[in-house]
Parts: C-alpha cells; sequence; structure tokens
C-alpha cells in the first residue's frame, strides 16, 4: 500500500513539473514564433462609410479603380447600389447639406485625365455615377488627395476613396458671374501641329478644366461651346473638316472625362478667325488651335 501510494505521488510531482516547464518554456517559445511569423497586414480598401448627426451608413465595399486610371471598374455590387439610394433620400430629406467626394491617388501613378490629379478625376467618376443614380451634382464636390501608402491588390485600388458631408454653399449669383467670367476669360485653348488632331493637356489646361466641370455641376443650364480653328494651308474646305475633326476630338475628350454629350456644342471655323498672321510658322501655329468655354 506504501509502495503504491509512493509511486503515485512520484507521478503526480512528474506530471506537475512537466506542466511547468512547459507552460514556461514551451509556450513562449510557441508565442515567439508565431509573433515573428505572422505578417503585417495592411488595409487594402477604403470602405464606403458615411456619416451625418443620426445619419450613417458603412459597407465593407467601395468604388474600385487600376492603376492609373480613373475610370469606375464594374460591376458595383448591389449593395453598394443600396447605399447610394440611402444617401439620395438623406440628401433629398436635407437640402442644406452636401457630400463631398475625396478621391485618392498615388504620386507615382500616371494621370491621363484631364484633371489636376488623378484623385478628383476618381472623386469625378463618383459623382457621375451618383448623378446618373439621381442625385444632382449641385450636391456633389468633387476633391483630391495624394495619399503614398494606398495598397494594390494585384493592379487594382480598391476603394481609394472617402466621403464626408458639409454645409452647401450657397452660389451667390455674383460668385457665379465671377467664375463665369473667369473662365471665358482665360479660355481654354489647345494647340495642334499641322494636320494633327491629338493633344495632351498641360497643367495650366487641366486647371482650366476642372473650372469648367466645377461651373457644370453648380450650373445646370450651362453649357460648353468647342471651336476648332486651322492656319491658312490648304483649302478652305479641307481647313473647315479639320477644324471640326479637332473640335470632335476636343469633344470625345471632354465626354471620356465626365461631362455630358448633350451639354456640349461643336463647331468649326476653318481658317476664318485667324489670332496671328499665317506668313509665319508662329503664327500658324497659334491658328491651329480648338478653344474650349461656356455658354
Amino acid at each position: 500500500m506504501v509502495k503504491n501510494t509512493t509511486n503515485l505521488i512520484g507521478i503526480l510531482i512528474t506530471i506537475l513539473v512537466g506542466s511547468y516547464f512547459y507552460s514556461n518554456f514551451c509556450c513562449e517559445c510557441s508565442k515567439v514564433k508565431k509573433e515573428v511569423s505572422a505578417p503585417t497586414l495592411k488595409v487594402t480598401s477604403h470602405p464606403f462609410v458615411f456619416s451625418d448627426g443620426d445619419f450613417a451608413y458603412s459597407l465593407n465595399d467601395n468604388f474600385n479603380f487600376n492603376v492609373s486610371s480613373s475610370t469606375i471598374l464594374i460591376p458595383v455590387s448591389k449593395e453598394l447600389q443600396d447605399g447610394i439610394i440611402e444617401l439620395k433620400a438623406y440628401l433629398a430629406n436635407n437640402p442644406e447639406r452636401t457630400i463631398n467626394i475625396t478621391g485618392y491617388y498615388k504620386g507615382d501613378e500616371d494621370n491621363l485625365s484631364a484633371f489636376p490629379n488623378l484623385g478628383m478625376a476618381r472623386a469625378n467618376a463618383v459623382k457621375n455615377y451618383f448623378v446618373s443614380q439621381g442625385i444632382p451634382s449641385k450636391e456633389i464636390n468633387s476633391i483630391g488627395r495624394r495619399v503614398d501608402e494606398l495598397v494594390l491588390k494585384g493592379s487594382i485600388y480598391q476603394g481609394p476613396l472617402s466621403y464626408s458631408f458639409e454645409k452647401r454653399m450657397v452660389y451667390a449669383d455674383e460668385s457665379l458671374k465671377t467664375l463665369s467670367q473667369k473662365i471665358k476669360d482665360d479660355m481654354m485653348v489647345l494647340h495642334f501641329n499641322t494636320a494633327e488632331t491629338s493633344i495632351t493637356l498641360t497643367n495650366e489646361q487641366r486647371q482650366q478644366f476642372a473650372a469648367i466641370s466645377r461651373y457644370l455641376d453648380k450650373v445646370e443650364k450651362a453649357t460648353i461651346l468647342v471651336v476648332g480653328h486651322t492656319d491658312d494651308t490648304g483649302l478652305k474646305a479641307r481647313n473647315l473638316k479639320i477644324g471640326q475633326n479637332r473640335a470632335d476630338f476636343a469633344k470625345s475628350y471632354l465626354v471620356e472625362n465626365g461631362i455630358s454629350e448633350s451639354r456640349i456644342k461643336v463647331i468649326s471655323k476653318g481658317l476664318e478667325e485667324p489670332i496671328a498672321g499665317n506668313a509665319t510658322e508662329e503664327g500658324k501655329a497659334k491658328n491651329r488651335r480648338t478653344t474650349i468655354t461656356i455658354n
């Protein structure tokens, strides 16, 4: 009996000692190994989230874009559509509020849009999507912000956007007149090489385009007038056609960048309205142009 008791005590002591060493050494090794091997996770998307007082909506989804692109990837989920419906109802019931869409971009992306930066172009694309769902453009502001911490998933940026509300800015008639006059005085002018109909926008032209887009958002009846011009090289009829081609190209470019086709009027003046003499190459270069302004 004593011998059995002694053996039992020995077994218990062995178990206790083994548990002590496992708890204080082996588990710690396991913890260290787990901590070292665990990857550092980065947020790869910004959710479709907005709140304003008692109103809030949150969805772990958003609009997505390819690298260096301002074109929304489709299809858009039903849940995202449902969120837009709720946003539309909220804005309709709160006419004093407006929503800001802030589009993000990285500094190493190529900006192929007409906007000053790719973030603003992405925000404008989402704005146009909201408008297609029945939210008036005057209730939406488009903003761009550089965020170099954006992380790619494959070749896609998931939800490089955020949303916020603010009190709606009431554009007084005088403010609109000032903006309108500025656009007309600082007319957007695109220059072409001989017989060419393609262009690359400068930073100044991108700023001009952003001003035109903003004006169209706030003045629902405003339209754009695109006029094609040429130098006097060749026949009048041929130049009229070249001017039309250049104006049509500019129109297509505007449509690609979110301007409604129905708000653009296109005409060609050909060689009829030079702004410089055609006796020199410098003068001809100035005459080969397309002007873009508002009506």
